[in-house]
């Protein structure tokens, strides 16, 4: 077995409990110090191929369950869950919660799917669930699908060689294996769509009101669908979803995953992001994508050996709603819940369409964080209609934005921040002006004879 990095540490801590083991005596038998073996039960060192083979020799398991995710997504989703003012008044701390999944990680994951299936049910919406469950399977990949990513690397070095021009290879590649050509209609011939595959006429038809960028991605798109249908068949099945509108969403995931794979080749991608500090207008440019195209796959770079910046991801239009949004392995409480701060920029970018909006935020544990934010309207409208638009947000630990072209000159260390919080339901802050409530649990102060900065005094926690 090769070293690669595997985290693990909530299944080595269950098979050492069912073992009546101290740590200690575990990292005796598996020849390794306490200490290291306390660092992998937290997740902070991996679990290597040969501790792998070490525990299957020496424990009655299966070393298969090593690579499933953390009971719930882990501590912090778990933690974001229990946060919820459903549940105000009840305090579970961190150690709790580790206690909890190493002891009963079947309870914990059953807590975490009835919390998500019921995040909806008070307005009769189904489709909330449905996003729920698609959601966490793509957070349990952490958003990276690695045999997609292989498939469309080697299609795209296959286009290629044939052409330089991304959207005229796979038009010639659809023509040639599939007997599918592309034609652009103007508008008033699709007025409700962008995209439409019409096997009569053994084509695929594509709204002229999309922009080069949109174009190549639909064209890829549906290449995915005939290329690529027996692995996201796979993955789809093994997600083993309830319902099949879940089932239809995560395949459209997918499939929307390859053709991005397949614009922006991994290799070649992540090696002009380390190349160019992230700059995404020249990854852009070089790839031929929109920027929602490109902040999306910055989200993916997870490939084992070869691992990105571990980004996050958000989507939101101007009323606050998010549509999109990836944790992936940033494991950020930005992109969680429904609330957030008025006093994250990602709010502002819709008063300055277009413009990136970068910068330094603290949250309330002390965490750091770099983020940027633009609007994009993902398709032009015609004179006189409504446009969408929307603002997408891109955010990295502080820590690791030293080699972002965005993040120069800023001190990420020690340089001034803005205090933000994660919704006002959710901070604690006494000293915000902006805020809309108190804090979920909290006792209201009042006092008829006084008028604080914040319209809301609130007690301290129990």
């Amino acid at each position: 077995m090769s070293d690669d990095k595997l985290f693990a540490g909530h299944a080595v801590r269950r098979i050492r409990r069912s073992s009546e083991q101290t740590q200690a005596a575990m990292a005796e038998t598996l020849g390794i110090s306490a200490s290291y073996l306390n660092l992998i039960e937290r997740n902070q060192r991996p679990v290597t191929g040969k501790i792998i083979l070490a525990l299957a020799q020496k424990y009655d398991f299966d070393p298969r369950s090593l690579t499933g995710a953390a009971p719930g997504g882990g501590v912090e989703a778990l933690r974001r869950r229990l946060n919820d003012p459903r549940l105000a008044g009840i305090d579970v701390d961190k150690a709790q919660i580790e206690e909890w999944i190493a002891l009963a990680p079947g309870t914990a994951e059953a807590f975490a799917r009835i919390f998500d299936s019921g995040s909806g049910a008070s307005d009769g919406s189904m489709a909330v669930n449905h996003q729920a469950a698609v959601r966490r399977e793509i957070e349990r990949w952490r958003n990276h699908f690695a045999d997609l990513d292989a498939q469309a690397e080697a299609l795209a070095d296959e286009l290629r060689m044939k052409s330089g021009d991304l959207y005229g290879a796979i038009t010639e590649y659809l023509r040639v294996n599939h007997q599918l050509s592309i034609r652009i209609l103007p508008a008033e011939v699709m007025p409700d769509l962008l995209r439409r595959l019409d096997l009569h006429a053994r084509q695929l038809q594509i709204s002229e009101m999309l922009d080069p960028a949109s174009r190549t991605f639909a064209a890829a798109y549906q290449l995915g669908q005939l290329t690529a249908r027996d692995e996201i068949e796979s993955l789809v099945k093994a997600a083993d979803f309830a319902e099949a509108t879940a089932q239809h969403v995560y395949r459209r995931h997918l499939t929307s995953y390859f053709a991005a794979a397949l614009m922006m080749p991994y290799a070649r991608f992540l090696r002009a992001c380390e190349n160019s500090g992230y700059d995404i207008m020249l990854l852009q440019r070089r790839f031929g994508a929109g920027f929602e195209q490109v902040a999306h796959r910055l989200t993916t770079l997870q490939r084992v050996g070869a691992r990105g910046l571990p980004f996050f991801m958000i989507r939101i239009d101007c009323a606050g709603q998010s549509s999109k949004r990836y944790a992936g392995a940033s494991q950020s409480p930005l992109v969680e819940g429904d609330g957030r701060c008025p006093l994250w920029k990602l709010h502002h970018a819709f008063a300055n369409s277009g413009k990136f909006m970068t910068q330094l935020v603290e949250l309330e544990s002390g965490a750091r964080w770099f983020t940027l934010a633009r609007t994009v309207e993902p398709v032009a409208a015609r004179m006189g209609a409504t446009s969408a638009e929307f603002a997408i947000g891109l955010g990295i630990e502080a820590a690791l934005a030293g080699q972002l072209a965005a993040a120069r000159g800023l001190d990420l260390e020690n340089g001034p921040t803005d205090r933000i919080g994660l919704g006002c339901r959710q901070c604690s802050r006494r000293d915000c002006t902006q805020r809309s409530a108190p804090p979920a649990g909290r006792t209201l102060l009042m006092n008829e004879g006084e008028r604080g900065l914040s319209p809301f005094r609130f007690a301290a926690p129990d």
